[in-house]
């Protein structure tokens, strides 16, 4: 997996690139900066790379799923959450999107999470993300304003599904 994070990174970029209503690269450096070195979230405790794979090998999406809050590393109260988990950077591959590898990527790292008995899965997202918000609304993630905080001039908005 290691050899693939520099692709992943790439995919990140992107696809987080395309979104109409999100900074760009010149805006957040540091933001796009971390995605490029995605690999760096493998060493953090409890955090997983999850890569959904085409038939020919192609990698069309990933995410980074944390089993333990504390390493989630995102602004506002959610590293402090307890008996809880998350997941960031939810990445598809433009060319693949609408095919369900979102759905698919964010259904595994729930499974993940039920089957450790974590009783929370929190996420974040923005208002460009407006595919992705409306597919966790309807998976059941509920918006929890207490988990909102800004990203530079970004407000990023906090989610939580009960398990």
């Amino acid at each position: 997996m290691p050899g693939e994070y520099e692709a992943i990174g790439k995919l990140m970029i992107a696809a987080y690139s395309r979104l109409e209503g999100f900074p760009k690269e010149t805006e957040q450096p540091a933001y796009y900066e971390m995605l490029a070195n995605v690999g760096e979230f493998a060493n953090k405790p409890g955090a997983e790379i999850l890569v959904a794979v085409s038939p020919g090998n192609k990698i069309t999406g990933a995410v980074i799923y944390f089993s333990d809050m504390k390493y989630y590393g995102s602004g506002g109260t959610a590293t402090s959450e307890q008996n809880a988990c998350g997941f960031r950077l939810l990445a598809v591959d433009p060319s693949a999107r609408g095919m369900g590898i979102g759905k698919l990527l964010t259904n595994t790292c729930i499974k993940k999470a039920k089957d450790k008995h974590i009783s929370q899965m929190i996420i974040h997202t923005t208002m460009a993300m407006q595919t992705a918000w409306k597919m966790y609304e309807n998976i059941g993630f509920k918006r929890s304003e207490d988990l909102d905080f800004m990203q530079g001039e970004l407000p990023v908005y906090g989610f939580r599904l009960l398990l």
